[in-house]
């Protein structure tokens, strides 16, 4: 049976049960604090500079350009690790090929939204992923909800710092109400022709984040949260993993293996498509853990998060686990997605 167009995406379900409590989330851009966690810090030496970031109402993309016109190089020059949100407080480095002529002192660079730091050079581009991780300070502000409810809310956070949480990938990467997924499943299978490699690498990354969604969903429904299932493929931290479809049999076996093509063959156009597009097999864990986390409740209904992730996960998928957050409606369709 042909997979179903995906013009919504499912409310898939949280590991712990719900709190019953509400809360706003990036009220104030002083509300999301991010600061990136590097891999390593600039030599001193090198044909790329690197600088440091502190944004405050700027998406990545924009500051990036920014940098660009004012060292006098091509965007394609500027290099950084990953998105940030747009509505936050965030530190971030960036890096700038130029590796001849005078260094600019960017750090007189005077924009209302960024400014930078400290600079220094080194040797190699700053690339996509290459960070450790991020650290988040998230104030929640106007939580609702019964003495029941909070007693909910301190239950999850205590499983949350023990247990982790469903290593879901967050709605940035699915596009506004989830519309990349229903283009990628039409660019795969051929009903449109996408010619630019930017977008196309966007629907795949984002029809690929569904499939791994999708698998550890049903795990969760059936009941095998924080379970190992028999032909499990574990991570170096010994956490079961999830696939990220592509080319080549799964790696698992038995009740796992069962499990991952059960749902390849539901969302079939989706993981076909992917196969023939030259993605191969890979693996992404299934758990995440939040790392030095701490909470607060500084006044009546604020709660205060602190809380380090690896790369590539999702602070919104340790909010979810805790209570319900909703956002001030302040964002549109174009906004590019960020990457924690």
């Amino acid at each position: 049976m042909p997979d179903a167009h995906y013009t919504t995406l499912p409310q898939w379900p949280n590991a712990y049960p719900a709190s019953g409590a509400s809360a706003t989330l990036k009220g104030l851009n002083e509300d999301f604090t991010v600061t990136e966690l590097p891999l390593q810090l600039p030599s001193g030496e090198g044909e790329h500079i690197w600088v440091d970031v502190e944004k405050n109402g700027a998406n990545t993309a924009f500051v990036a350009q920014q940098l660009a016109d004012a060292a006098g190089v091509q965007d394609r020059d500027v290099g950084y690790a990953g998105l940030k949100d747009r509505y936050a407080v965030t530190r971030q480095w960036f890096s700038i090929y130029l590796p001849k002529g005078e260094t600019p002192d960017l750090t007189q660079l005077l924009h209302p939204e960024f400014k930078v730091l400290s600079q220094s050079r080194h040797v190699k581009k700053l690339r996509p992923g290459d960070l450790q991780g991020n650290r988040f300070r998230i104030v929640l502000r106007d939580l609702t909800g019964d003495p029941d409810a909070m007693k909910a809310v301190e239950a999850n956070l205590q499983a949350v710092a023990s247990q982790g949480v469903p290593n879901y990938f967050g709605a940035q990467r699915f596009g506004f109400q989830g519309g990349n997924v229903e283009e990628g499943r039409a660019m795969l299978a051929r009903e449109i022709r996408v010619r630019n490699p930017k977008k196309k690498g966007i629907y795949l990354s984002a029809v690929r984040s569904f499939v791994f969604n999708e698998v550890l969903a049903l795990r969760i429904q059936q009941g095998l949260w924080g379970q190992t299932l028999s032909g499990d493929v574990m991570d170096e931290a010994g956490r079961p993993t999830g696939p990220l479809w592509g080319r080549g049999r799964v790696s698992t076996t038995e009740q796992a293996q069962a499990l991952e093509n059960g749902v390849a063959a539901r969302h079939a156009t989706l993981c076909d498509g992917m196969e023939h597009a030259g993605l191969d097999q890979e693996r992404r864990a299934l758990v995440a853990r939040p790392v030095d986390m701490s909470w607060e409740w500084p006044q009546a209904r604020q709660l205060v998060l602190t809380f380090s992730l690896p790369a590539g996960t999702y602070a919104t998928s340790v909010l979810n686990e805790i209570l319900r957050t909703t956002e001030p409606d302040r964002h549109t369709e174009h906004e590019p997605a960020a990457v924690e």
